[in-house]
């Protein structure tokens, strides 16, 4: 495997059961990086899947990491120690988000941002591609919460595509196993200083044909009571 040294950008995607989509969201991550010429790496962590997406990561030639602990944070924070890249993007296996034009996440990072932010309701959100509750009412209000309480120049708190600096990252000891994990990175980059920027970015309805893994209620809550908790300096 090549040293870390040698390797720019890790393209991360937390997986659980996505035979349906993981192929072309790899097809699409390896075409970025060679078109763009950047030495990269893709990991997929992988939180138990027994559908097969293991196997098709492999035949894409991207390294699987598995996680044994449950959960979006879990799979995530494991794909994060595995990592070998300078920086990581990291973005969901659901065929949602657009790996193949990712150049605005890395132009900031090599100006020197720690943690730059994908934007969906700047960049566009097609129809169907968030539900109306989650669109127009939970991720406005929690974004706005945590700007509010944090001052923090975001305004989509919980878009699952971002790019970061990998050594900064792992110095703020993220800990959150579940969704809240989006936010926990947020607040604790910004709480140590670090430099935010945020890129428009596109959402598109995922190609699953499941259920998505997001419950808006419980994991909205579990956001709020994580902010909450950090505010008053508690976590």
């Amino acid at each position: 495997m090549p040293d870390r040294a040698d390797i720019e950008l890790t393209i991360l995607m937390p997986c659980l059961n996505e035979a349906e989509t993981i192929g072309v969201c790899l097809d699409k991550a390896a075409s970025y990086l060679r078109k763009s010429g950047i030495k990269g790496e893709l990991l997929i962590a992988d939180n138990g899947s027994t559908d097969g997406s293991v196997e098709i990561a492999k035949e894409r030639g991207a390294r699987v990491v598995r996680v044994r602990k449950k959960g979006y944070g879990s799979a995530l924070r494991g794909g994060q120690k595995a990592a070998r890249g300078r920086y990581v993007i990291m973005g969901d296996s659901d065929d949602s988000y657009d790996f193949e034009h990712l150049q605005a996440f890395i132009d900031r990072l090599r100006q020197g941002y720690d943690l730059v932010m994908g934007n969906r309701f700047k960049g566009g959100i097609a129809r169907g591609a968030m539900p109306f509750m989650n669109r127009y009412i939970g991720n406005p209000l929690l974004s706005f919460i945590g700007k509010k309480l944090f001052d923090i120049p975001v305004g989509d708190f919980h878009c699952g595509l971002r790019g970061y600096d990998r050594a900064f990252v792992e110095g703020l000891k993220l800990r959150s196993p579940g969704m809240e994990y989006a936010s926990e990175m947020v607040i604790k980059s910004a709480l140590a200083g670090g430099r935010i920027a945020e890129v428009p970015t596109t959402l598109k309805k995922d190609g699953r044909s499941k259920r998505p893994h997001l419950r808006p209620l419980r994991d909205g809550y579990r956001h709020l009571r994580l902010m909450l908790a950090l505010k008053a300096g508690i976590r």
